[in-house]
């Protein structure tokens, strides 16, 4: 059965892994979702998260061949259960709809957004969330002619609280040690 997986790799900051990684999407032709990458909280270690949806079978394989990569220290995959997660989004809509009515002001409000920047053309408005929730902002917002969109991709943490890479960090340091 298909479903939605969060894969978190694990590397350091190397130009060409990304393609890498997203080669071996291509090759199993499985779509990603949403993709994002950053510093982890580990000094030099970066992080990727990357959204998919497919089988628990397919999501294994692809983890156990991006953990293969030369310069990936460790990936895992996890369901959105098991995450706290969230997504950025931005509208622009056009700065005279909040003076026509307050009806724009109010789904601001309601939707628990924020107005970022208001010129005499445009209004930005931010709004952090889940992907339905976004959504469903804009699908509001539209009426009003958004000029544009944009959503990020996900970020995310796990609801475990020992974070895995950093007990794999320590567990393979200690090998290390034990081999000297």
């Amino acid at each position: 059965m298909k479903r939605e997986y969060n894969i978190t790799v694990f590397s350091e900051n190397n130009i060409g892994l990304l393609s890498r990684i997203t080669l071996i999407f291509t090759r199993r032709k499985i779509n990603i979702d949403s993709l994002t990458v950053s510093e982890s909280a580990i000094r030099g270690i970066y992080k990727f998260t990357i959204v998919v949806h497919c089988t628990e079978d397919m999501v294994r394989k692809v983890v156990g061949q991006i953990d293969k990569v030369i310069d990936v220290l460790k990936a895992f995959y996890l369901t959105n259960e098991e995450m706290i997660y969230q997504e950025i989004a931005l509208y622009k809509v056009p700065t005279e709809a909040l003076y026509d009515s307050d009806q724009v002001e109010k789904i601001v409000r309601d939707s628990g957004a924020r107005i970022l920047e208001i010129t005499r053309e445009y209004t930005v408005i931010e709004k952090t969330g889940h992907k339905e929730e976004t959504q469903a902002l804009f699908d509001q917002l539209n009426q009003f002619r958004v000029m544009q969109f944009i959503r990020s991709g996900r970020v995310a943490i796990t609801r475990d609280p020992i974070e895995r890479i950093s007990e794999y960090l320590r567990e393979r340091d200690a090998f290390l040690m034990n081999m000297d």
